[in-house]
């Protein structure tokens, strides 16, 4: 049957990271999101960091921003855990996002032994908590929650009531999981999921995988992933943030423009469930 249920539907950082997070509120409104998620901590040292951190000016403008154009934030990145991470220094960047409104934060995993990386994924499901904040671990083959099912232990390790596992249909479907296993999960631990699409065949080799991920997605039903399983596996009111950055496309179609597209193109696809 149609989709009948409202279900927000935010614009993700990486989809449009060459704009600055101010300028990412206003395309986001005026594409006609419900919400975003903003990168406030830099994913590689190659990475612009703004200056959002604490009470600076561009926090301010972009809190401004929220407010005018009638905007929520759903989740705040990207938060490594890797051995050397001391979760508590994780605090001003957590107290940014709850200032903005965030009510989640995306977590990756780097910490090979994975009893110890449950152990520091509860550390920061707590300091999460302490500013109203959920934390979802996000499994990609590279790190060390590589897949769905390891990263759905991790999480049940950590046993936090906070605590996530983020579903990505890109790294979902490279880490070879598949939508049957979706149902194994509590439905509380699916707090949120991204969406995008891509070639339904499997890079053979890192570095298209890499590129895939980082760089050149499709979008949603321009592609060959199950999304219809994974959508369907999912809670039917579970906010979905669209990630789906694709490099080339950015060189001669503005932000703005590629986001209105790929919203229209994920509420094509929401309409065949």
């Amino acid at each position: 049957m149609p989709e009948t249920t409202t279900r927000p539907i935010g614009l993700a950082a990486l989809t449009v990271l060459e704009l600055t997070p101010p300028e990412m509120v206003s395309c986001a409104s005026e594409a006609g999101y419900d919400t975003i998620g903003l990168r406030i901590v830099a994913a590689t040292p190659e990475e612009v960091q703004h200056p959002i951190i604490g009470d600076t000016p561009m926090r301010r403008e972009t809190i401004r921003r929220i407010k005018d154009g009638g905007i929520h934030v759903l989740d705040v990145e990207i938060f490594r855990l890797k051995p050397e991470t001391d979760v508590a220094e994780f605090e001003p960047a957590l107290e940014t996002g709850a200032a903005l409104g965030a009510t989640e934060a995306l977590v990756a995993g780097h910490i090979p032994d994975e009893a110890r990386l449950a152990d520091r994924f509860a550390d920061f499901c707590d300091l999460a908590a302490r500013y109203g904040m959920g934390a979802s671990l996000e499994p990609m083959p590279w790190t060390e929650a590589k897949d769905f099912a390891q990263g759905a232990r991790i999480v049940a390790a950590a046993g936090r009531a906070n605590g996530g596992i983020l579903i990505d249909p890109i790294h979902f479907d490279r880490g070879g999981s598949h939508a049957e296993e979706i149902a194994s999960v509590p439905q509380a631990r699916l707090r949120y999921a991204q969406l995008c699409d891509a070639p339904a065949e499997r890079p053979r080799d890192r570095e298209t995988l890499l590129l895939q991920a980082r760089a050149e997605r499709l979008m949603p039903g321009d592609g060959g992933l199950d999304l219809m399983g994974i959508l369907r596996a999912l809670p039917r009111d579970i906010p979905l943030s669209l990630e789906i950055p694709m490099k080339a496309l950015a060189k001669s179609m503005p932000a703005l423009e590629r986001a209105r597209r790929m919203l229209a193109k994920t509420r094509a696809v929401l309409q065949k469930l």
